[in-house]
């Protein structure tokens, strides 16, 4: 199957996928069946079968999947081996608990670098990494080879920030602002973060169950 025409939601499914098996791997289990990974995903075993033969099947009869080796395909098909190079934006609380505690390095990215237009916490660090001022971030994205932000920034100050990012060659974009950064830039390659709407489907499903 060509790769440009895998949908969104098989996709969306990878990263459970590899969760799921590092799980396993790390319980020293070697193999698994569709039926049964099927039962972790709370999916079944044919959209298991129908999601990994879009990448090439890695099951074989009577044996089922290898853990370890389709951990390693699904890693190589996410790309995390890769070292992205981001910055973050934003380092209030949520930008600070995100620089802090994700483990980017594991999750093909590289974080080079943290800004902020606080002078109280610029020249600060997070995990080695001093915050800038935000006034550096054209010069440091050009000299860094930076190809993705982490925007923790709110939504006002988005439109502009994004635009500079832009025009420093920044293209790739996790967002957690209300910005819509694709509407103006249709070529960008973004991932939105609502936590609100999250929250807000949890209160849904406790309403609707009360």
């Amino acid at each position: 199957m060509n790769k440009d025409n895998i949908s969104k939601s098989v996709i969306r499914r990878l990263p459970r996928y590899y969760r799921f098996l590092s799980e396993l791997e790390e319980q020293g289990i070697e193999k698994i069946s569709s039926e049964k990974l099927a039962r972790i995903m709370r999916a079944t075993a044919s959209q298991v079968r129908q999601d990994l033969n879009c990448f090439g099947g890695f099951g074989h009869q009577g044996y089922g999947y290898s853990v370890p080796n389709l951990k390693e395909e699904i890693m190589n098909i996410l790309g995390l081996h890769n070292r992205y190079k981001a910055v973050l934006v934003g380092a209030g609380h949520f930008g600070t608990a995100i620089a802090a505690h994700m483990k980017f390095e594991n999750l093909g990215f590289e974080l080079a670098g943290i800004f902020d237009n606080n002078d109280r916490i610029v020249g600060s660090y997070i995990n080695n990494l001093i915050i800038q001022n935000v006034s550096e971030l054209e010069s440091f994205c050009k000299k860094n080879g930076v190809v993705a932000a982490f925007l923790c920034i709110p939504r006002g100050a988005a439109p502009d920030t994004v635009q500079r990012l832009y025009d420093s060659g920044v293209k790739n974009f996790w967002n957690f602002t209300h910005f819509d950064i694709q509407e103006k830039y249709p070529d960008a390659v973004v991932e939105n973060v609502h936590l609100s709407d999250k929250l807000m489907t949890l209160c849904y499903s406790m309403n609707c169950g009360g």
